[in-house]
């Protein structure tokens, strides 16, 4: 079936600059999950949070319709890696503890993905979903500077599904699943700038922009931080809140 494949283009630069998530989100997902035995991270990227579950689950199932995308996965003997849509994982019936969606539910058929992560998990299994919206640095002038290119340097370019990960997910239906409270969770790394200008390139927006126009706009927002920024080398740190819903299969 087919996707929107927003990152198969950019899938090393995806691998090499994306955030990744705390330990403590992992911790908490398997201490609320009914056993430690298989966890299924569907649209896994490069596998960030594959890898997140690995010191938690005997096995790890991790898929992504993007071929590109799991070619760059990081492999580890605990993952087994798949191209797979979201809505057909190939997995057997009720042989999940755990489902997670990081970064990407705003892709899916929803409620086709949630009748096969019902059909994937065990009674009493966890689904767990999350997304993080704009950055935000440690200094104001550089915020400000960020937060204008993302609002309106490549605002008009983000696609329509972008609005699910700026509410958090919490505009879409779960129906068919019970909701547990969810902790706060918060990514934080400390960046040098080429490091936050490889991530923005990552954005769907960035690349659409780069493809509408011909130029990259981050070469205009490099020369705009820059003054502020100092030593290009000196890490900044940079956080992005966490959005995590979290439901247990009847």
């Amino acid at each position: 079936m087919s996707f929107a494949d927003h990152f198969s283009a950019v899938a090393a630069d995806y691998a090499h600059f994306r955030p990744y998530y705390p330990d403590a989100l992992f911790d908490h997902l398997a201490e609320i999950a009914p056993g430690n035995d298989q966890a299924w991270d569907c649209a896994t990227g490069n596998g960030q949070a594959a890898l997140g579950l690995v010191g938690h689950f005997a096995r790890i199932h991790a898929t992504d319709a993007s071929a590109a995308q799991i070619a760059a996965a990081a492999p580890h003997p605990r993952i087994c890696y798949a191209v797979a849509p979201a809505e057909s994982s190939g997995l057997a019936e009720a042989s999940c503890d755990l489902v997670t969606v990081a970064q990407a539910l705003h892709w899916f058929d929803l409620p086709r993905f949630l009748d096969e992560a019902r059909r994937a998990l065990r009674p009493g299994g966890i689904l767990a979903v999350w997304c993080y919206g704009p950055l935000h640095l440690d200094d104001p002038a550089i915020d400000a500077i960020s937060t204008h290119f993302y609002r309106e340097a490549v605002g008009p370019y983000w696609p329509p599904e972008r609005t699910l990960v700026e509410s958090a997910y919490t505009t879409l239906d779960f129906t068919g699943f019970g909701e547990l409270p969810a902790p706060a969770f918060e990514l934080r790394h400390d960046w040098p700038l080429d490091a936050l200008l490889g991530y923005i390139g990552t954005w769907s927006a960035t690349q659409a922009c780069r493809e509408a126009t011909g130029e990259d706009p981050r070469t205009r927002l490099a020369d705009e931080l820059l003054p502020h920024w100092g030593d290009p080398a000196q890490p900044r740190i940079v956080r992005w809140p966490l959005g995590l819903r979290l439901f247990r299969r009847p």
